[in-house]
C-alpha cells in the first residue's frame, strides 16, 4: 500500500515514473505554439471523457502500461482545446507516454490534466503532474474500492444469497457499480473544477485517506470471515471420567472463530507465496471432504 510507504520510497517511485515516461516520449516541444487558453469544456465533454475511462485498460501493454487507453478517454476534449493541428499532435504524443494509474479513480486526473491542457501549460508540467498523482491514486483507490466498497458490496450480496435469494448478486453488482459510477463521474468532474489547486490537499492526505480507508476495509473482511467462513471440530477428548469439546470447550473459549480465523490466514499465506485462487479452492474443497471422512471437521 503507498500509505505504509516512506518519503524517500515515494520519492524514488516517482523518480521511476519519471524514468519511464520520459524512456515513451516522443514529444517535439515543451511549449504550445497556441499559448492562449481555450474555451472551458462543457459537462457533456467532461462526461464523455468519463465513459471513454472505462477502456483505460483495453490496450495494456508492458511498454507503455496504460497509455492507449488513458489517450482516448482524452482525445475528444484535446481536440477541443488544441485548434493548432501541431499542438495537437504534441498533446497526444506526450500522453502516449508511460503511465500507471487506477482504473477506476483515474478520472480525477483526467479531468485535472485537461484543465491544464485548456490552460496550456508546459508539457513538461502537465507530465510532472501525472507521474506525480500515479502513487497517490493508485493507494487511495486500492484502499477505496478494492479493500473498503468490495468487501461490503459483496457481504451484503453474500448474505442475501445464503438466505436464497435470486437478488443477491444482482444486489452485489447494482451496489457496487452505483457507488463506482458515482465516484467516476463526479472525481471527473472534482478534477476539472479544482485544477491544480487540488494537488497540494491531494499530496498532504494521501496517506490519511488511502489508511482511514484500508482500517475500514480490514474491519469488514474481519467481519465477514467470523460470518461466513464456516469451520468447526467436533473431536472431544477424553481425561478419565472428564469430558473435553476441542471446539466449545477449548477453541471457544480462547477467541470465538479460531479455525476461520486460522484458515482464512492460511488462505492469504498461500495466495502471498503464489497459490492461483483456482488452485486454494482446490485445496479447500481437499481439506473439506478428507476432514468429515477422517471425523475432525
Amino acid at each position: 500500500m503507498a500509505f505504509n510507504d516512506s518519503d524517500d520510497l515515494l520519492a524514488q517511485k516517482a523518480e521511476q515514473r519519471m524514468a519511464q515516461a520520459l524512456a515513451t516520449s516522443q514529444v517535439e516541444q515543451d511549449d504550445y505554439l497556441d499559448s492562449q487558453p481555450a474555451e472551458a469544456l462543457t459537462r457533456g465533454d467532461i462526461n464523455r471523457m468519463a465513459w471513454r475511462s472505462l477502456l483505460l485498460q483495453a490496450s495494456f501493454n508492458y511498454e507503455r502500461m496504460q497509455a492507449g487507453g488513458w489517450l482516448y478517454q482524452l482525445i475528444p476534449g484535446l481536440r477541443k482545446i488544441h485548434s493548432n493541428p501541431q499542438d495537437l499532435a504534441n498533446s497526444m504524443k506526450m500522453h502516449m507516454e508511460f503511465i500507471n494509474v487506477h482504473p477506476f479513480d483515474v478520472t480525477f486526473l483526467s479531468g485535472l490534466v485537461l484543465a491544464m491542457e485548456q490552460n496550456k501549460e508546459k508539457i513538461s508540467t502537465i507530465r510532472a503532474v501525472k507521474v506525480a498523482l500515479m502513487g497517490p491514486l493508485g493507494g487511495i483507490g486500492d484502499a477505496l474500492f478494492w479493500l473498503t466498497l468490495l468487501p461490503i458490496c459483496a457481504g451484503i450480496g453474500a448474505s442475501l444469497a445464503l438466505e436464497g435469494s435470486l437478488f443477491g448478486p444482482i444486489v452485489f453488482l447494482l451496489l457496487f457499480n452505483l457507488f463506482h459510477f458515482g465516484l467516476r463521474f463526479g472525481l471527473a468532474h472534482y478534477g476539472y473544477q479544482a485544477g491544480t489547486s487540488a494537488l497540494a490537499l491531494l499530496k498532504t492526505h494521501t496517506r490519511r485517506i488511502s489508511h482511514a480507508a484500508s482500517i475500514v476495509g480490514m474491519t469488514v473482511i474481519g467481519a465477514l470471515v467470523a460470518s461466513y467462513v464456516h469451520l468447526s471440530t467436533p473431536l472431544v477428548m477424553h481425561a478419565g471420567k472428564a469430558r473435553v469439546a476441542l471446539q466449545t470447550d477449548v477453541l471457544d473459549k480462547l477467541m470465538p472463530n479460531l479455525l476461520p480465523l486460522c484458515f482464512t490466514l492460511l488462505i492469504f499465506f498461500l495466495m502471498k507465496r503464489g497459490f492461483s485462487p483456482v488452485k486454494l479452492i482446490g485445496v479447500t474443497v481437499a481439506i473439506g471432504v478428507a476432514g468429515k471422512f477422517i471425523g475432525i471437521l
